[in-house]
């Protein structure tokens, strides 16, 4: 047992209630349910379409398990007038309320911001939206794809030459979600203290803008757009993935000291002697030339040797591992990362826990996936047991 499991975790005695499907606002719920609020996540009858994306175990999907654990399922059907209520009820009594609908969306059905500020004055309520409440795209819709193509991270992806790719994991929507989990538990501090609440408005758009800080400053310094580099970094050299004899590896030398180690460990220490790479922003600026001449030595050694000379030396360095090697690595276990999950039909998977330790120890989430609506019931009971 985790030396977590023994205290409250901060957000014990916090209620949720998630109007949310797919990927941003599920993983926020998630985020507050690993740190102890009880989160009850509503659904339409035929459920979250996230819990028909493959892979399937034993009819499940694993998808929908990575980011909806250690909540409550209640199926509604927001437009008739019974369920509605009850969706009410369970706001009024809650803490917090997530909804990743489209603008307007919540309002039209009765259960927007705008019902609940004068009702429930210190609810935290917070939307997520592909674009934000108004403004002149705040209608739209959008998905991770979308928003990255909007926001610029499909310009500086990928190789120079190629065409345009997105990030390999969706940035654009757990970047909103992380934002999401961390107003909310801002404003309730704010709530804690004695305060209002308030509507929080989480824009994927804006969220992705944010997280691209270095190439917006990029912008906002030189009037030009970051270009695509690969793995390749604007402002530091050598700093990117480079080819072994049998293998892919990366090193990140992102200062003088670093380049010098790197030169030892190579064997080419005349080029530190070369005015070309005496300093990262001339090494950035020439590293085309860098790289054709660290190529060949790269190339007559395996990855192994290299990852443990780079190592030795102090210089950043990792092997281009697969998840299942990283999942693998030595630290994921020390992390406690992985953990056991158990399915609503029986099956037992595994899952990527809470990445934050508090106090030296890993935090203990709860790791059950609800069945769609298993928890229905026992709310409606519990909210109608009141007076």
């Amino acid at each position: 047992m985790n030396a977590t499991a023994a205290v409250a975790l901060p957000l014990a005695g916090v209620r949720v209630v998630e109007f949310c499907q797919v990927a941003s606002g599920p993983f926020c719920g998630m985020l507050l349910a690993d740190f102890g609020a009880e989160v009850i996540k509503i659904e339409p009858p035929e459920g979250d379409s996230m819990r028909q994306w493959p892979p399937l175990s034993g009819g499940f999907s694993e998808n929908f398990a990575s980011v909806n654990r250690g909540k409550r399922s209640v199926v509604l059907n927001l437009k008739d007038p019974a369920d509605l209520a009850q969706a009410r009820d369970l706001a009024l009594a809650a803490d917090v309320l997530i909804e990743n609908n489209r603008p307007g969306a919540m309002q039209r059905l009765g259960l927007g911001w705008d019902w609940f500020e004068t009702r429930h004055p210190t609810l935290v309520y917070c939307s997520i939206s592909a674009y934000g409440q108004d403004g002149p795209r705040g209608g739209e819709g959008g998905f991770d794809l979308t928003i990255q193509a909007a926001a610029g991270v499909m310009s500086v992806t990928g190789e120079p030459d190629g065409e345009p790719v997105k990030a390999g994991v969706p940035v654009s929507d757990f970047s909103s979600g992380l934002y999401a989990a961390f107003s909310i538990a801002s404003l309730l501090a704010r709530v804690r203290g004695g305060g209002p609440g308030g509507h929080l408005d989480v824009p994927m758009f804006g969220a992705t803008l944010a997280i691209s800080a270095l190439q917006t400053s990029e912008y906002f310094g030189t009037g030009r757009n970051p270009r695509k580099l690969g793995s390749a970094h604007p402002r530091n050299a050598p700093y990117q993935a480079y080819q072994a004899a049998d293998g892919w590896f990366a090193i990140a030398a992102g200062n003088n000291k670093l380049w010098q180690q790197v030169c030892a460990t190579v064997g080419v220490i005349e080029l530190l002697a070369d005015e070309r790479f005496a300093t990262p922003t001339l090494r950035a600026a020439h590293q085309v030339e860098l790289k054709a001449l660290l190529d060949p030595r790269f190339a007559q050694q395996p990855l192994a040797h290299w990852l443990a000379a780079f190592a030795s030396a102090g210089v950043p360095c990792a092997p281009i591992n697969g998840f299942g090697e990283a999942l693998a690595d030595p630290q994921t276990a020390h992390l406690g990362l992985v953990r056991e999950q158990a399915l609503p039909g029986g099956q037992v998977t595994r899952t990527v826990g809470c990445p934050v330790r508090l106090n030296g120890a890993a935090i203990d989430v709860d790791t059950r996936v609800p069945a769609l609506g298993a928890d229905g019931a026992a709310f409606a009971a519990r909210e109608g047991s009141r007076p």
